[in-house]
Order: C-alpha cells, then sequence, then structure tokens
C-alpha cells in the first residue's frame, strides 16, 4: 500500500493514474512504495492546472493491485506522512487522535492493546493474539506492544475496519492497521531532524538512501529519543513515564528488471524507560485501599490532577527487539505474479512494578516476556485488467514464547493485606509459562467485474491452529518459616503449581461477499458481508478459583455488515466518504481481574454487538488548504454477559452486564479535525500551519463497569507553525504544542487491590521546535 508524497509530488489526476497503468507491472505489484520512475507521473499531473489545489489521490493495494482508495469497496482511513508529520505524531499510541473508531490502551509495550469500534481491548495477552491484526511492511506483529516504537521513516498507514483475513496474513475479528515504511530509493535522499521540548524531549533523526548500482539501492534509518516524563515523583521528587528509545532499520532493494525485485529490511528498537507509572484514580466504594495503606503509615497521592505519585522504587521497562524480512515479488510471462515474504522478529521485555506506595509492601512484581516468531507467506495474482482479477495464497506462523510472572515482596506485605503475621512477608515466587504456536492458512479472493460500473468480490480463508502451553509455579522463597493460618495463607497465593500441558487446536473460517457499484463516475456505493474468527488462546498466569479449566480462552466470532458510499465532489476538492456497521460477535475475547488473585487474566466475555456510522472528509477549499475530518457514532453493548466480574459497589462474584452499554474504553461518539495550511511567504519560502482537535466520549474502564472506573470525556488540541524553504537546500522548522490547552485526560484504567481503580494519564501540554534538513 502507498501514499504519493504530498511534499515532492503533483496531485494525481486521471491522467496520471492512466500513465500509472502504462508501468511495468513489477512497478505496479509491490505493496509499499511505487518503485518506478514518478517522473512521469509527476509531468502529466503537473500539466493539468486544474488540480492544483485537489484532494490528494491514495494508492493503496488492499486488493493486491494499484488502486485508488475511494474505488476499494470497505471502510478504510490512509494516512500518509505528510499528515503524520505536520501532526507531530511520533508514536503508534497516539494514532487515535487522527483515525476514525480508534481506541488505543497503552501503559507500556506489554501492556499495549489496539481496538477499532470498540473491539480490541485485550492487552498483556501473553497467549492471544489481537483481534485488530497490525502489520509492519506486510509483517503480522503477534503483539500490539511491538509496535510501540517511535515512528521513523512512514510511507503510510492504513487502518482497515472490520473482519479481514482473505487477504492479509493473519485472521482477525476486528480490523488491520498496515504499516509502510519507507523503500530505498534510486534518487538520493539525506536527511537529519532534531527536536526538542518540555520535560526534557529530544529526538534526532537521520535517513540515508540512495542507489549502490543500476539495479542495487539502500536505505539506512535511525532515531534516538530521550524524554525526563510528566509525572512527579514526590519520593525522591524525580519525573517518570519517560525515558529512553531508540532504533535502526537498514533496507535493500535490489531491482534488475521487470519481471523481479527482491526487498530486505532488518530493525532493531529498544527502550528503557519508567513508562507503565499508574496515578491512583479512585479507592472505589469501600475506601479500603486507603484504609490498608494508613495500617503501614502511608498514603497514595489520592488527587490524579496532580500529576503524581510517591513510590519508594518506582516502576521500569526494558524493551528489545528487532527482526529481519524478505519480500521478493515475480512478474511471469503471462503477467501473473508470485509474491513471497518471509520474516523473523524477536520482542524481549523485562518490567519492574512495585506496590504503588513509598513503603517496601511489594518490592517487584510483574511478567517478562521473551517472545520469536516466524512467518511465510506466499501469493498468487492473476493478470490485471481481465474481468476476473483473483488472489490465492498460503500463509504459515510460529511462534514461541516464554514468560515469567514474579512477586518479590517486602516485610510490610503483612499488614497491608491483612495477613498473618508472616505469611507473604519477604516472600518470593516465580511462575514461569511456555506457549508454542503453529497456524497454517489458505486464502483466496477473487473480484469479477461484471459490468463497468459494477464489481463483485468474494474471499475465503482456512486457519487451523494448534497451540501448546505449559505454566508452573515453583514453591516460594524466602520469608520466615510459618505453620497454621500463615501457611495456608502463604501457600494460597504463592504454593507450587502445575498445569501439565495445555492444549488447543482449531479450524477457524473467514469469509467475505461485496459489491461495490459506480453510482457516478466518482461516486462508489458498496455493500459487504463478513465473517471473521480468532482462535482461541491460552492464560499464561496461575488460574485463581476457576483451576485450569479457566486458562483456556474460547475462539472469538464476528459476523459484519457494511453499507457505504465514497465520493469525490466539487471538481475534486472533497472527498467525502460515509458507511453504516453492524457486527455481532460471539465469545468475545477480553480482560479481567481476578480480585483474589489480584492478576488480569484473559476471558470470553458473552456476546457482544457493534452497530452505527462513520464519516470521514477531505476538503481543499482554497490553494494550500486541507481539511480532514472524521466522526463516529458507536452503539457497543453485551448482548449476553451474564458472569461478567462485580462492580465492588455490587455485591456478589458474578454479575450480568447483558444489554448493556458497557463495553471497556469503547465511547459511543469520536471525532476528529485537522487542518492544514502552507502559503507562500516569500520567495523560495513557504509558511505553514497545522491544527488537529480529538475528542472522546466518556465510557468505561474496566470490564467490571463499575461507576467508579468511568473516563471522563475530553478533547485534545495540538498544533505547529513553521517554515520550510521550497528550492535549493532543504529546510523545515516548526514550532509545535501539544494538548495545547493543558487538558488532564485519562487514557485507559486498570483494577488494583481492595476495588481501587489505577490510571494512565494523557501528556501534559508539550511546547518544542524542531527542525530537518534535506542535504
Amino acid at each position: 500500500m502507498r501514499h504519493t508524497n504530498q511534499r515532492a509530488w503533483p496531485t494525481l489526476n486521471a491522467a496520471a493514474l492512466a500513465v500509472l497503468a502504462t508501468l511495468p507491472v513489477w512497478a505496479q505489484a509491490t505493496d509499499n512504495a511505487i518503485v518506478a520512475a514518478p517522473a512521469a507521473i509527476a509531468s502529466t499531473a503537473a500539466a493539468d492546472i486544474d488540480t492544483l489545489g485537489a484532494v490528494q489521490t491514495v494508492l493503496v493495494t488492499t486488493r493486491r493491485r494499484v488502486e485508488s482508495s475511494q474505488n476499494v469497496p470497505t471502510p478504510m482511513t490512509v494516512l500518509g506522512d505528510d499528515a503524520l508529520d505536520g501532526n507531530r505524531l511520533y508514536r503508534v499510541q497516539e494514532l487515535q487522535q487522527l483515525l476514525p473508531s480508534t481506541t488505543i490502551n497503552y501503559v507500556h509495550a506489554r501492556q499495549m492493546s489496539f481496538a477499532v469500534r470498540g473491539l480490541g481491548n485485550n492487552p498483556a495477552s501473553d497467549g492471544l493474539e489481537g483481534s485488530v491484526g497490525i502489520y509492519l511492511d506486510n509483517v503480522y506483529l503477534a503483539r500490539p506492544g511491538m509496535a510501540a516504537f517511535d515512528t521513523l521513516d512512514l510511507q503510510q498507514l492504513e487502518l482497515l475496519r472490520g473482519p479481514q483475513g482473505t487477504l492479509f496474513g493473519k485472521n482477525t475479528t476486528a480490523g488491520v492497521l498496515n504499516i509502510a515504511t519507507k523503500k530505498p530509493s534510486f534518487t538520493p535522499e539525506r536527511s537529519v531532524e532534531l527536536a526538542a521540548g518540555r520535560f526534557g524531549y529530544g529526538q534526532g533523526k537521520l535517513v540515508l538512501s540512495g542507489p549502490l548500482s543500476e539495479t542495487l539501492a539502500a536505505r539506512l534509518s535511525a532515531y534516538k529519543t530521550h524524554d525526563d516524563g510528566y509525572i512527579t515523583n514526590r519520593h525522591n521528587g524525580d519525573k517518570v513515564q519517560g525515558g529512553d528509545r531508540q532504533g535502526v532499520r537498514a533496507q535493500a532493494l535490489y531491482a534488475p528488471g521487470q519481471a523481479f525485485n527482491l526487498r530486505v529490511i532488518a530493525d532493531y528498537n529498544e527502550e528503557h524507560s519508567n513508562n507503565g507509572t499508574l496515578v491512583f484514580y479512585s479507592g472505589g466504594p469501600s475506601g479500603r485501599a486507603i484504609a490498608q495503606a494508613r495500617l503501614v503509615g502511608t498514603s497514595p497521592v489520592l488527587d490524579p490532577n496532580e500529576r503524581a505519585v510517591d513510590l519508594d522504587s518506582g516502576s521500569s521497562v526494558t524493551v528489545h527487539q528487532g527482526g529481519i524480512s524478505a519480500e521478493a515479488n515475480w512478474t511471469l510471462a503471462d503477467d501473473t505474479r508470485l509474491t513471497a515474504i518471509s520474516a523473523w522478529r524477536y520482542w524481549n521485555f523485562t518490567p519492574h512494578n512495585e506496590d504503588g506506595l513509598p513503603v517496601p509492601i511489594t518490592l517487584d512484581v510483574g511478567a517478562s516476556a521473551r517472545h520469536k516468531q516466524f512467518s511465510q507467506e506466499l501469493r498468487w495474482a492473476t493478470p490485471a485488467g481481465r474481468p476476473v482479477e483473483s488472489v490465492f495464497g498460503a500463509y504459515y506462523y510460529y511462534q514461541e514464547l516464554d514468560n515469567n510472572s514474579f512477586t518479590r515482596n517486602g516485610p510490610l506485605a503483612d499488614i497491608y493485606n491483612g495477613n498473618p503475621a508472616g505469611a507473604w512477608a519477604n516472600v518470593a515466587s516465580d511462575a514461569p509459562g511456555r506457549l508454542r504456536v503453529n497456524s497454517y492458512a489458505l486464502f483466496a479472493q477473487s473480484t469479477w467485474h461484471a459490468t463497468p460500473l459494477l464489481d463483485l468480490t468474494a474471499g475465503v480463508r482456512a486457519s487451523y491452529e494448534d497451540k501448546w502451553a505449559r505454566v508452573v509455579r515453583t514453591a516460594p522463597t524466602g520469608g520466615a518459616a510459618v505453620t497454621a493460618a500463615a501457611l495456608a495463607a502463604r501457600n494460597g497465593r504463592f504454593g507450587a503449581f502445575d498445569s501439565g500441558d495445555l492444549t488447543l487446536t482449531q479450524a477457524s473460517p473467514t469469509a467475505l461477499l461485496s459489491a461495490g457499484y459506480k453510482a457516478a463516475r466518482d461516486v462508489l456505493l458498496y455493500a459487504s458481508v463478513s465473517h471473521g474468527e480468532k482462535s482461541g488462546g491460552i492464560n499464561l498466569a496461575v488460574p485463581g478459583s476457576g483451576g485450569v479449566a479457566s486458562m483456556l480462552v474460547g475462539a472469538e466470532r464476528a459476523n459484519a455488515l457494511e453499507l457505504g458510499v465514497k465520493s469525490t465532489l466539487l471538481g475534486n476538492r472533497l472527498q467525502l466518504n460515509g458507511n453504516l456497521f453492524a457486527t455481532v460477535v460471539h465469545g468475545y475475547q477480553s480482560n479481567a481481574y481476578d480480585p483474589v488473585a489480584r492478576s488480569s487474566y484473559l476471558t470470553n466475555a458473552g456476546d457482544v454487538r457493534t452497530r452505527g456510522v462513520e464519516v470521514e472528509a477531505i476538503a481543499t477549499p482554497v490553494r494550500g488548504l486541507t481539511i480532514r475530518a472524521n466522526g463516529a457514532f458507536n452503539d457497543a453493548s453485551y448482548l449476553k454477559y451474564t458472569n461478567a466480574p462485580c462492580a465492588p459497589e455490587r455485591a456478589g462474584t458474578f454479575c450480568d452486564l447483558s444489554g448493556r452499554n458497557a463495553l471497556v474504553n469503547a465511547p459511543r461518539w469520536t471525532g476528529n479535525v485537522a487542518v492544514q495550511y502552507g502559503q507562500l511567504v516569500a520567495a523560495g519560502l513557504q509558511g505553514y500551519v497545522n491544527a488537529n482537535y480529538a475528542y472522546r466520549a466518556s465510557t468505561y474502564g474496566t470490564l467490571d463497569a463499575s461507576e467508579y472506573a468511568r473516563i471522563p470525556a475530553y478533547g485534545v488540541t495540538n498544533a505547529s507553525l513553521g517554515v520550510r524553504t521550497t528550492n535549493g537546500a532543504a529546510w523545515d522548522v516548526s514550532l509545535w504544542v501539544r494538548n495545547a490547552f493543558d487538558k488532564q485526560y485519562y487514557t485507559s484504567l486498570w483494577n488494583s487491590g481492595f476495588g481501587s481503580y489505577n490510571a494512565v494519564i494523557g501528556t501534559p501540554r508539550t511546547v518544542g521546535i524542531t527542525g530537518r534538513h534535506d542535504f
């Protein structure tokens, strides 16, 4: 998939698209930036002065052929590098400020989830893939946290909403986010970028690209980021929720001719931070968490608006990840295309978490993870321009994951938790888990051009997965010798455990039927029905009262209906798209909290229905001005969920949430508006301004739907103002502000001990400056 670079190419009009159609097939078939020389396209588009200031045409390969996104009969949103850079969005977890119907829960790289239309809020799932598939250069990322690095040298982001799988590597029930980086170029590109801002923020980026020979090009991208954090630790006066991140990506593109091209990518990213610092949000109806803290002579910082904590050791995470991939494309004699994508990736995560108080209760707690994956995809595509165009493929995925859920208690553990003396004090516990996954799939999709105005598409995918896991908790170590009630309390929480071999096998079908009808030259009407399935998972943690049986999580099955329109109006100055959607999910996989074991676990949260409307618009009312807006109404509710965990204000162990709009972090209303304006202010010098506003309605923050865990509605405003040269040596300098009105807002809530809740707070107002030089 690709996005034409607004800073380098003019808008593509119909004539330019006709030139594109004449390009060699190998230039059209790849799934990221176009490899063929853009000069022919640029000169043709520039020749038509009527298109100046028009809405930019976005080219995608969603159906594995080059076409305008406006011709694809499915709801999708595309963001190019101009939109990302203009709005200063440098991390994936910030994308909900531009993408419609999107929620991103982020604490740190392990506790991150990506949800579309309220579906997919299941973070920290070592034994389960996400409901929204995330791809980096056509390679599936098994964990959402594998995308939690600074965006670097991106070409384009595409969000597809609804069940996917008939053309993508992994089957998903809620959608796909595809991240495409810029390819090596046969024209030299060199740039350096430096940024600095409030809270000790500093970032440097370097990009080098160019030819090594007539048939070989290379690209090197690197970044390093530091920020001090924006939460004050009153225990020592330090700032937390910041740290260091750095990464590098090296690429090679071999393109000897029209019949073959090969792209190889290697990347590495690491993070050393104190991300994961939560603020105290609510003590719940009883306030017992506050009372227990007073028993050990302290208290959490009770007002989250103070953006402060009081921690004796604090929280931190270390992440190391990287991988290598190779994508090869062959064009055969009959113009059929064969694509092979091979990839290996790893992701290592080590946390340090404490109890949230400045006294030694829990010294360290968390779950480390060591993840490895290998994937192989083969695709065969029939020639473009035939009455029937088809793609057939096979996919294999293998995963190894080893984790360790650990606890290191301090001397005050018993007093705080109300245990018999000596039960938990100074006790250490480890519970290592292992997971192995094999996934196999065959998929196919065909589009029949029934008439010049009507396209009919059918797709199917057959997946088979087998999963094996085992969790063992060793006997607790440390602490004093105890008997009777103290021994029972110790063993009840930290006693030895062995799950034995746990296996899960499942066949998961995915299917799609869609129709697209050109009601006018620039108006597409479409409808689709689809079925998506995601296999079950295995909880890689010692179970609570549910026993070993609760470690197995059932499959998630979604049935979806879409009705939509895509239109380009007013002489290509307005792009207006809208769609109605309805999805029913059986066995929705979500994250729950066990108050006895004091740990999160995955469960099937009954049957869920989401339905609503989405509207997107891009307008260029005058030369240099681009306005992007999107809005969504989402009625997300449980059709049936009779065994939900009870909120602390309600009696009982299980409560009935059937019929309630109580999905976690699924706001009924979301909206985003972004404005970009550029104007020549002097010869060879352009001034520009960017601003965006993102709104999210109030929503429940935890699965128990407690009124003490509601996330208030909020809106956040970002802006930037800058100048750049338009000829000769390229310079770009801008001043920017994020959260311009210093709004106190919360991105997610989490259950904590004794019916209390902790929160992730959004970034306060941050002002900075960025300078870039292309040389």
